[in-house]
């Protein structure tokens, strides 16, 4: 059975259940399957995926999807419809660099999100293009999202937008349409498989992206997003394009400022920093991309 043929065989309600028969059952194998598996797996001192990857019984993308229902954890499984590899929280939770998103996660979690605190969103922003906000954003947000609470993805960078494309979204109405005073629909748009996690593409790039982020508008709709999602992380465009990010950042409330290793001067950092500082926005901190 192919991999993508047992995920849509894949039952509903897993919970609570042992990665044995959540495989098992998933994979639909036999009992004379599972027994070979068994038999392999105490004769070889193996778990049983790994067992039943090893007579070619099961998949590991199979071991781990079982392994998120089991605890419950959101994962994009492979197959035809398999995330791009940017989104590592989605392609491979449980790799190292998954691990870094999650550390960063609850440091964000406890600097920020006090249950007494005033709302924020989150913007991430950096001095040039390249830094890789995007990726960071879009990984933050999946990271967000698998706590449970849902979570909103807003793609803020009216310069050189990239979310649409990561996350497989294709052309549509979004943020600018909005902000530009136009009646859209469906702006916010779901994503497979991260049943808590939202997106909010930029749409139809604008001649005036400052103008439209300065309005009283964005403001207006940050603090109405704010009050229907648990968590908000902004993607920005980079300082170098102008006021955009501070202003962003501004609304938002609170920034996290991204530097790349080898990459971003130390003078083009200090300078953003020193921009926030000249705004309500609370730096969550700055976080160093070696990638």
């Amino acid at each position: 059975m192919n991999s993508q043929s047992a995920q849509d065989a894949r039952p509903a309600a897993l919970h609570d259940r042992s990665i044995g028969n959540i495989i098992a059952e998933a994979n639909k194998l036999t009992p004379e399957q599972v027994e070979r598996i068994l038999a392999h797996q105490k004769s070889h001192g193996l778990r049983f995926g790994e067992a039943a990857v090893a007579l070619g019984l099961a998949k590991g993308e199979d071991v781990l999807w079982a392994l998120s229902q089991q605890f419950h954890y959101p994962y994009a499984a492979g197959g035809s419809a398999a995330p791009n590899e940017e989104l590592v929280l989605a392609a491979k939770p449980f790799s190292d660099q998954a691990e870094a998103f999650r550390v960063l996660r609850s440091q964000i979690n406890m600097k920020l999100y006090s249950a007494d605190g005033p709302r924020k969103a989150l913007a991430v922003i950096s001095p040039n293009d390249g830094d890789g906000k995007t990726f960071f954003a879009a990984n933050l947000a999946i990271a967000f999202s698998q706590l449970g609470g849902r979570t909103l993805l807003v793609d803020a960078d009216m310069r050189g937008p990239r979310q649409h494309e990561v996350f497989g979204l294709g052309d549509g109405a979004g943020l600018s349409g909005i902000l530009s005073g136009r009646a859209e629909k469906n702006v916010i748009r779901p994503v497979r498989d991260l049943p808590s996690l939202f997106v909010m593409p930029v749409g139809t790039l604008p001649p005036n992206p400052t103008e439209l982020v300065e309005r009283p508008a964005f403001a207006l709709l940050m603090r109405e997003l704010m009050s229907k999602f648990d968590h908000v992380i902004v993607d920005t465009p980079a300082a170098s394009h102008g006021a955009d990010c501070a202003v962003i950042a501004a609304r938002c409330g609170a920034a996290l400022a991204l530097a790349r290793k080898g990459e971003t001067r130390v003078a083009a950092l200090q300078k953003l920093v020193r921009l926030l500082g000249n705004t309500p926005t609370e730096l969550a901190g700055v976080v160093i991309n070696e990638h």
